[in-house]
């Protein structure tokens, strides 16, 4: 297989922080808001009500246009996305973002099921279609954009679990040549655990059906256990897997990038690694949960500010969902700032 590099990665976050204060004026339940699942970050950033998921992508685009030079979306082969919640349900957002980039691709594909791993999920993707074609050079793009529309209708903004998520964009330029090679990646599905989280108006209508009720995902409190439990295992399982096959021992990672639903979480995922804290960065307190955008952004803040250093290992791991998805993957470190 040819090399394949994660030769960039950059990000955009909308608006103005968010503070938690907006929260706790509509909070109903103080014991829920305790739970460690739904410890709220100390600030966000929320999508405007007209700002797409191209929009955002657009912007982080540019940036990989200021440091890669002008005809940078010329010569895109492939344009893979993910969005948390499609602007247009029937299009999804590869197509619209290749017009708007003036690029010609001659691939572009929407993924949806890979959550919070996406950001894996697509370099694997990338990596296939690029040693399997002609193609040379591959755009990924992770956008949540769920945080501002969802979480703060009237009825959710009340409960426990909406100051944790933020909006935010990031995405991955890739070639296949040898100069950032991504060393392995790993991709498991569960498809055990995909009915575990429902997305509900909290009636009997249906999401596009007219009427009351305000759409959200939804767990029990059983449901929030295994969750727990299930992603304690599965982000340290993949990341030892792909560890174990690059001849790395974990605590020997430089940097170890992960999605970030919790502050425990965090620590559990690098204390299981035999990782110290500041080897494991996020912008969970700046962002909140970002779901599939937080390995990006998290790579771009710690890149540009030169906690990247070029020839180290950077280590990713992400689950999805209910746990129905996971994913890791290990690049030699090598990105312009």
């Amino acid at each position: 297989m040819p090399s394949v590099s994660l030769v960039d990665v950059a990000s955009y976050l909308p608006g103005d922080p968010v503070p938690t204060e907006y929260f706790t004026q509509f909070s109903r339940s103080e014991r829920m808001a305790k739970n460690v699942m739904f410890r709220s970050p100390t600030g966000r950033h929320h999508v405007g009500r007209d700002e797409t998921a191209v929009d955002m992508a657009e912007r982080a685009f540019d940036v990989l246009r200021e440091r890669h030079g002008a005809d940078l979306a010329a010569e895109i082969d492939i344009i893979i996305t993910h969005t948390q919640l499609p602007d247009n349900p029937v299009l999804g957002a590869a197509p619209e973002l290749a017009r708007r980039l003036g690029a010609r691709p001659s691939q572009v594909l929407d993924v949806h099921n890979s959550g919070c791993a996406a950001f894996v999920h697509m370099m694997a993707m990338a990596r296939m279609m690029m040693a399997t074609s002609d193609a040379k050079t591959a755009l990924i793009v992770a956008a949540q954009n769920c945080a501002g529309p969802v979480f703060t209708q009237p009825d959710i903004r009340k409960l426990a679990q909406a100051p944790v998520p933020g909006d935010g964009c990031g995405i991955g330029l890739l070639r296949k040549d040898d100069s950032a090679p991504i060393l392995d990646i790993e991709c498991r599905t569960y498809p055990e655990f995909a009915g575990d989280m429902d997305f509900t108006t909290n009636g009997t209508r249906k999401y596009w059906e007219p009427g009351e009720g305000q759409g959200c995902v939804s767990f029990s409190e059983s449901k929030i256990t295994k969750v727990f439990a299930r992603g304690n295992r599965l982000v340290p399982e993949v990341a030892l897997a792909v560890c174990d096959r690059i001849g790395v021992k974990s605590r020997d990672i430089d940097t170890f990038v992960t999605n970030q639903p919790n502050r425990l979480f965090l620590r559990n995922w690098h204390d299981a690694l035999e990782l110290p804290a500041d080897r494991h960065p996020d912008t969970f307190d700046r962002c909140g949960n970002l779901f599939a955008a937080g390995i990006p952004v998290t790579l771009d803040v710690e890149n540009q500010a030169g906690r990247l250093r070029n020839g180290s290992v950077v280590l990713l791991s992400a689950f999805a969902h209910a746990g129905d998805f996971a994913g890791a993957a290990a690049v030699r470190w090598g990105a312009a700032r």
